[in-house]
């Protein structure tokens, strides 16, 4: 796994992005010059025209990501693949041409664009093959496994065996007896623990105990250590996987005696100021949409044209949220939305599709209520419900909400006890590695999620 903005990607997905990048550079490159021939006039201008070459093949890896072709589900389903790659050439000759109508300088012939794209396509598809096949190879795959049989060790098993990208082959497990992991190979017990770990030739073993004192085995795991095998702390491969803290199985000391959860004030202004940049920005260009959306709330049902709830935001205090309102003034709005609500006006659907009745919140940012990118806030009810059954959960409350955040472009609504959960994780997870880079990756990836209306209720 490598970091980066305090992510941790799995290297085999970073390598291929790179490897991809270059290709399909080289495609374009191989296209110009199968084309022209010894045109020796042509081709010179077209080996000079960087910015032309550069936007043709950013457009092709945007539409790559865009398609989900690097997300886990898609990258080894051969069939999905080959599917999705036809849709990204598709869609890349309708975005350059776009590009081209609007800015004619980086336009490329006719010629060479077509012949790269099906020489673009074709090396995609065969690299992804190929990809596919070392990537399943056995020997190109680090043996470990883990150490208890809990919750944490439930779930690791379950996100190693779903992403093989990650390079990691789970051997089994090794308790002292207690529940077992389904479908996974029990391996021994603890007093055998350096015995087993030699037989099967493992190298990385994955502590997940749900109970450490007194029944770790702390001098052998260091015995062990100091002979090369690598001991993993389970809390945080569970982290750099997933990219959420594990809630159920946390130590609060953990979080304590940590790197993170620790903003410096520099970061806290300059989050601040990106903030206020983003609101005003917002406030003004989108000032004529957002009269013209006031009016067509009007006209579409009787009442006011913004919708006012008290929300919870920093230090637990109260502030009142701005929205375009989205359902009949009469309609319960403390009630969860659902996919075919009939309380949401017409309106408001197509509003609710876009994301377009979270404008006014830009508003809440100038006042210093919310941040762009933060935790998402609820209702004060709804939030004393959930700080009383989930641990850590006001920890969510030392940081301004924000319109978008980490834990908003991971997990879509929140319907039961074991989402919040899940979203606190993500929402711990930003506090601990709060940082510029990863603001921007969440803005990145807000606006995948606004071009795609994905969870959008």
């Amino acid at each position: 796994m490598l970091k980066v903005f305090g992510v941790s990607f799995a290297g085999r997905t970073l390598l291929l992005v790179l490897s991809e990048a270059l290709l399909v550079y080289s495609a374009f490159r191989l296209a110009t010059k199968l084309w022209f021939g010894r045109d020796a006039d042509l081709a010179l201008a077209y080996d000079h025209g960087l910015p032309a070459t550069l936007v043709a093949c950013a457009a092709c890896m945007l539409c790559m990501y865009y398609y989900d072709l690097y997300e886990s589900e898609v990258l080894l389903n051969a069939r999905e693949v080959v599917t999705r790659l036809v849709q990204v050439l598709g869609t890349v000759c309708m975005v350059l041409a776009l590009v081209y109508f609007a800015y004619p300088p980086v336009q490329i012939g006719r010629g060479p664009f077509v012949l790269w794209i099906l020489l673009g396509g074709i090396l995609l598809i065969a690299w992804r093959r190929l990809f596919a096949l070392l990537n399943s190879a056995v020997g190109w795959r680090e043996r470990i496994a883990i150490l208890g049989d809990g919750w944490l060790a439930r779930e690791l098993a379950a996100e190693v065996q779903r992403r093989p990208e990650l390079g990691l082959e789970l051997v089994g497990y090794v308790s002292s007896g207690g529940s077992a992991l389904d479908g996974f190979r029990r391996l021994g017990d603890l007093d055998k623990l350096e015995d087993i770990l030699r037989r099967e030739g493992i190298t990385r073993l994955v502590v997940a105990m749900e109970e450490r004192r007194g029944c770790l085995p702390v001098e052998d795991l260091l015995r062990l250590k100091a002979r090369g095998l690598r001991v993993q702390d389970g809390a945080e491969l569970y982290e750099a996987i997933t990219g959420k803290v594990p809630v159920l199985a946390l130590r609060p000391s953990s979080l304590l005696f940590s790197s993170g959860f620790m903003a410096s004030r520099t970061m806290v202004l300059g989050k601040r100021v990106l903030s206020l940049a983003l609101s005003l920005v917002g406030l003004v260009l989108g000032a004529p949409l957002m009269a013209l959306i006031a009016a067509w709330i009007r006209l579409d049902s009787p009442g006011p044209a913004l919708f006012r709830q008290r929300r919870v935001g920093l230090d637990g205090k109260t502030f009142t949220l701005y929205k375009f309102r989205t359902m009949r003034v009469e309609a319960d709005p403390d009630r969860p939305a659902e996919p075919d609500d009939d309380r949401i006006t017409r309106a408001g659907r197509w509003l609710r599709r876009t994301r377009l009745d979270e404008l006014p919140q830009l508003y809440n940012i100038l006042r210093g209520d919310m941040d762009f990118i933060g935790p998402r806030p609820f209702l004060p009810h709804v939030e004393r419900e959930l700080a009383g059954q989930i641990p850590l959960y006001t920890q969510r409350w030392n940081v301004r909400p924000g319109i978008t955040g980490w834990a908003q472009v991971h997990n879509g609504y929140c319907a039961t006890l074991e989402d919040n959960i899940e979203k606190l994780g993500y929402d711990l997870f930003y506090i601990r590695h709060m940082s510029v880079g990863l603001d921007l990756l969440i803005l990145f990836r807000t606006t995948k999620i606004l071009l795609l209306g994905r969870g959008a209720r």
